[in-house]
């Protein structure tokens, strides 16, 4: 069974910066693409970042040219470089492993992690 474990959540004031980690276990890690996506209360989960397995990334246009999603096959984890957050930016992070249908990804685990906290003040 795939898990994930996000990690790097916090609280930051706006303008500020964060890295996030997922490390993944129970997967051939370098076979598969990745997603973060975030939750804020009262809204539906939605994408922010994927990475095909071979590096190639997708942003949402609520945080392009913001985040920055990267891997490392060694490690077996995937990262969410965050800068110039803003309050919008709250929510819970998490991660997912998955596919691309027609370019989009797809995640393709039921079972989430437990995310991890991103509170921006303002």
């Amino acid at each position: 069974q795939v898990q994930f474990v996000e990690s790097g959540g916090g609280l930051v004031q706006a303008g500020g910066s964060l890295r996030l980690s997922c490390a993944v276990s129970g997967s051939t890690f370098r076979f598969n693409a990745f997603g973060w996506y975030r939750q804020a209360p009262g809204k539906q989960r939605e994408l922010v970042a994927s990475i095909s397995i071979g590096g190639i990334t997708k942003y949402s246009d609520s945080i392009k040219d913001r985040f920055t999603v990267s891997r490392s096959n060694a490690k077996n984890t995937v990262y969410l470089q965050m800068i110039s957050l803003n309050p919008d930016d709250t929510a819970v992070y998490y991660c997912n492993s998955g596919i691309y249908v027609d370019g989009e990804f797809r995640y393709s685990e039921r079972s989430w992690g437990q995310g991890t906290q991103v509170t921006v003040s303002s």
